[in-house]
Formats: structure tokens, sequence, C-alpha cells
């Protein structure tokens, strides 16, 4: 199955950029052609349109918080009509509020199945960013994922972090494919290497085995592979390097 979705960008992975620097013309010029927003992209969302037409980009997903999207879905929806974005992804839950077992987890997952509802009336989707505690096991014996997934909810996976758990990223692809739309596309620099970014790496440098991950996500139906880096020391050298990388791993699955 060939790829067909553009290479995209989270734009969290840019928000160290250096003062003035033009983030989405320098997507743009190295081969993005989709970006994936986050919280301070919305606080002039007419403002950042604009900005992503000039620079030929689109933003078919976008991050939003639990709590925003519960409290006032209208203005999520009215983000999303302004920017394009059809997918609605939750990143994450805060320590404080995030559950210590299945039950709270069995109510996350009701609350999310409500909210995928929610979309699909809007002509929306919903889908869940990992990090690496939904594959920590609970004290049943379950896992956070398993009541995270629930009906409508689809998958957005962070392959790295589902590594960094000491879980498996190719059986969690085999046995949640079917909820997948999108992939972060990550790296795991070596151990003892790149401390000064958290121990990440630009796509293909690192640990993580893409050649083997990639054409399992795209036959899953990935629609979009999104490069990400939580702590690059340089924005510009780590979106060049992995769209370079991705474009390289999407010819070799075409």
């Amino acid at each position: 199955m060939a790829l067909i979705a553009p290479i995209s960008f989270q734009l969290y992975s840019a928000r160290n950029a250096p003062p003035g620097t033009d983030v989405l013309k320098t997507l743009a010029d190295v081969g993005y052609t989709n970006v994936e927003t986050y919280r301070p992209n919305y606080e002039d969302a007419e403002g950042f349109r604009k900005a992503l037409d000039a620079a030929g980009l689109t933003a078919r997903s976008g991050h939003f918080d639990l709590a925003l999207a519960e409290e006032n879905f209208a203005r999520v929806v009215e983000l999303c009509r302004i920017l394009g974005i059809e997918t609605v992804v939750i990143p994450y839950l805060l320590p404080e509020v995030r559950p210590q077992d299945a039950a709270g987890w069995r109510e996350i997952g009701q609350r999310l199945a409500e909210l995928s509802a929610e979309c699909a009336d809007e002509g929306l989707r919903l889908a869940w960013h990992n990090h690496d505690f939904e594959f920590l096991a609970l004290a049943d014996g379950s896992y956070p994922i398993e009541h995270i997934l629930t009906e409508g909810v689809l998958w957005e996976a962070d392959l790295a972090w589902i590594a960094r758990a000491g879980a498996d990223p190719a059986e969690w692809l085999e046995r949640y494919g079917a909820r997948l739309v999108s992939v972060h596309v990550k790296d795991i620099a070596p151990a003892g290497e790149n401390l000064d970014e958290d121990g990440w790496a630009d796509v293909g440098t690192g640990t993580v085995d893409w050649a083997t991950l990639w054409p399992i996500a795209v036959q899953a139906g990935a629609s979009l592979m999104i490069a990400e880096h939580d702590k690059p020391s340089d924005f510009a050298r780590f979106a060049r390097v992995s769209a370079d990388k991705m474009r390289e791993l999407a010819a070799a699955n075409a």
C-alpha cells in the first residue's frame, strides 16, 4: 500500500525555534505539506490560517485539551472549521488527573466515547494520542489504552512512547490497527546519548525500527505520518533530517 497521505509535522516540536523564525516556511521548504496544531496556534486562529495558506500548508489534525473539548466543544468545532482540521486529537492527561485504576480509565473511555459521538455529529473524528503511561499494566492486569479506545475513539499512535514503556509497538499496532488514524514518527537516541534532548533523536538516527513499523502503520490505514521530537536542540535540523528519512520510508513502501 502506498503512503498517499502527506508527511506532517507536530508544531509542538518547533516551540523553541529562535525568535523571528518563519516556522511554517521552514517546514514547507523541506517538504512538509501538512502540520498538526496545538494550543498556541489557536490564540489567533484566523491569522494562523492565513499563515498556513501563505506557506501552502494544511492542518488536518490538531491537539486539543480534554477539558476544553468537554467544557467548550463549540469552540473546538469553530477552531476546526477555521483551520480545516478533520481530526480532534486528545493528547495528554496530567498526572494529577490521571486515573490509577481500571475503573477510572473506563470512566475516561466513556467520556471519550461521548465526545466522539459529538465530533461525528459535526463531521469530525476524535482520536487519542498516547504517551508511555497507557501501556503500563494496572493492578488488574489491564492497560489504560484498552479502556481508552472505546467505540468510536480512534488512535494517534506515538510508537516511540510505546517503546519507552517497554512494550512492543508492532504488537499494539497489530492489535489496534483498525483504530489507527495517524502516527507520530519520532526516534529514541541510543542509551546515554542526546541527553540535552531528553534522549530523543531525529527520525532515522535512533533505535526505533521504522523500517519495520512504517509499513505496518501504513497498511493499517494511518492517514497521516507526523514527525515529532519532544525537545529538539535545533528545530530546523530535526525537521530537515526527519523529512528526508520519512520520504525515504514512504518511497520504500510505495
